[in-house]
């Protein structure tokens, strides 16, 4: 295992680096203040763990998977009490497998102190007592399993509760955890993006949150930090997890009141646990959020797949202007690193995106196309919980919340038969899956056809990509071995007759799921002469 380890010389240098960051700000040491009474170890399970590694489905069932993101609060009620639970979830499975999703991931599912979204952990181990029992979840994982679906989830990294045992321990000076966390005895007055202060003010001295106070960050610096989360990693891979998604990552290590994100120290940091997690375990999959470098993070040497941020605001504003001029997407597509990499339209954080029905008002073509452009490309899509029905936001809530509503079964709701514990989406009398269903046309059909194409197509799920041409139409390639499919995408509200330079004379091309109603020929030069309507999609294999 000491290949997983960080070398001591690698976390003093952090350490120094952390305690040297304000010359004016005296870091407090254990013997300056009192020793607290210790009570973590006896609250929690924070025993070593050592490897049992049992995988439960194929090597590479990840590539070019499409994942679902999962608010386990959100997604069904199974008791009436308003609030989503694992026997939920495990009871519309076959809905999750019908549409052809592999891959779950769910948001925070352990103890948490805020009682919503779940990112301020206080244990680890344990599930979330809204969400049911531990056995809840063994039997939501097995269900997963039968079905071929593989589960990761949110690992929180960055940052504990402050009411996590082992950060109050740490505010007391107790059971030597006090440097578990970073403390100065003066507020060195850095801020966050916001504006907002990240030293807090704790029993002796002042403590480090980027986020806010009631979310402490770790001190990366100290070895034993590294090695509780390698312990906690272990204890849910051995339960049968098949992976993560780290959070917040690239705020891992700070080098200074502006050099907080994506620090050089954080690559060393995850690919110790990208070694634990991909190599100790087989079968398993790991990718990392990184919005200030998602292409440098998804590097092998660093977390091996990261979310390719402000890729999904370009597909958005290609669809959106009617051209991809003005935007990097085709930068994006070139990228070699693409394919390891997660892809998404939006998820369940602002700053991503809101919900996609909301930033095309609505717009079904536009939706469309949107839609196409993430399930043809190379890398794991990710859709969020109630994208694939056009689900909006909830009605009474604002920033984050806005994107978290209850998922819209039917018209009138059919998350709970209690009360929801938030409100509903504003749309969801006419846009929820049991109407979407229904209709044959809807968005729901349209994502079910792209993600059965996409897990059916070899070339689309694992292809090389090559822009073929950009501007008002879109056009590329996914090649594997002798299969190529070619992808064209009318951004523009009118019609268009694109020249495509295909590369391949005198070829016969066949539309793929009813997404072009002819098969075409390409030239004797190899150029592909195409008359679209306005916003339509085409899809040829050849």
């Amino acid at each position: 295992m000491n290949k997983h380890l960080i070398s001591s010389a690698l976390s003093l240098a952090i350490l120094a680096s952390l305690n040297g960051c304000d010359s004016s700000s005296e870091a407090i040491t254990p013997k300056e203040i009192p020793v607290g009474e210790a009570k973590a170890e006896s609250l929690l399970d924070m025993s070593s763990v050592a490897v049992d590694d049992q995988p439960a489905l194929a090597a590479d069932w990840y590539k070019g998977a499409v994942f679902m993101e999962i608010f386990v609060r959100s997604y069904k009620d199974s008791d009436g009490d308003g609030i989503g639970d694992f026997k939920g979830l495990t009871s519309q499975l076959d809905y999750i497998a019908d549409l052809g999703v592999e891959g779950i991931w769910l948001m925070p599912f352990s103890e948490s102190s805020d009682k919503d979204h779940g990112y301020e952990v206080v244990d680890y181990r344990s599930i979330e007592s809204d969400y049911g029992t531990r056995e809840d979840f063994d039997e939501f994982l097995a269900q997963a399993h039968a079905r071929g679906i593989g589960v990761i989830a949110d690992y929180l990294i960055n940052h504990s509760s402050g009411d996590n045992p082992v950060f109050i321990d740490s505010d007391n000076n107790a059971g030597g955890k006090r440097d578990w966390y970073m403390w100065e005895s003066n507020n060195p007055g850095w801020t966050n993006w916001s504006g907002d202060p990240s030293w807090h003010q704790g029993t002796y001295g002042y403590y480090y949150g980027i986020f806010q106070s009631n979310m402490p960050d770790y001190n990366f610096g100290n070895q034993e930090v590294v090695d509780f989360h390698y312990n906690n990693l272990r204890y849910w891979l051995n339960a049968g997890m098949d992976g993560f998604r780290f959070d917040a990552m690239t705020h891992l290590v700070e080098n200074g009141p502006n050099r907080w994100s994506g620090q050089p120290e954080n690559a060393a940091i995850m690919y110790g646990i990208q070694q634990l997690v991909m190599e100790d375990y087989s079968n398993r999959f790991m990718i990392c959020e990184d919005s200030s470098d998602s292409l440098a993070a998804a590097q092998s040497d660093f977390c091996g797949s990261a979310f390719s941020f402000y890729l999904n605001m370009d597909i958005m504003r290609s669809v959106n202007a009617g051209s991809t001029s003005g935007t990097y997407i085709v930068d994006w597509l070139q990228q070699g690193r693409l394919s390891s990499m997660g892809l998404l339209l939006a998820n369940h954080d602002y700053f991503a995106g809101t919900r996609v029905f909301e930033q095309f008002a609505g717009n079904e073509a536009k939706y469309r196309l949107a839609a196409a452009t993430l399930l043809t490309l190379p890398g794991q899509p990710f859709v969020y919980y109630g994208e694939e029905v056009g689900m909006g936001h909830t009605a009474n809530s604002g920033g984050d919340y806005l994107l978290r509503a209850p998922m819209s079964w039917t018209a009138e709701g059919g998350f709970t038969t209690g009360t929801p514990y938030r409100a509903h989406a504003h749309n969801t009398a006419a846009y929820n899956a049991a109407n979407q269903m229904a209709d044959s046309n809807s968005i729901y059909h349209h994502y079910k056809t792209l993600i059965q194409l996409r897990k059916n197509t070899p070339a689309l799920r694992e292809g090389d990509i090559e822009v073929l041409l950009d501007g008002e139409v879109l056009a590329y390639s996914r090649s594997l071995a002798d299969s190529n499919v070619l992808v064209v995408l009318n951004y523009s509200d009118s019609a268009q007759t694109p020249v495509i330079p295909v590369g391949q004379a005198s070829t016969l091309l066949s539309p793929l799921a009813n997404f072009g109603s002819n098969a075409v020929s390409t030239t004797s030069s190899g150029q592909l002469n195409l008359s679209l309507a306005a916003q339509e999609i085409r899809i040829y294999q050849y």
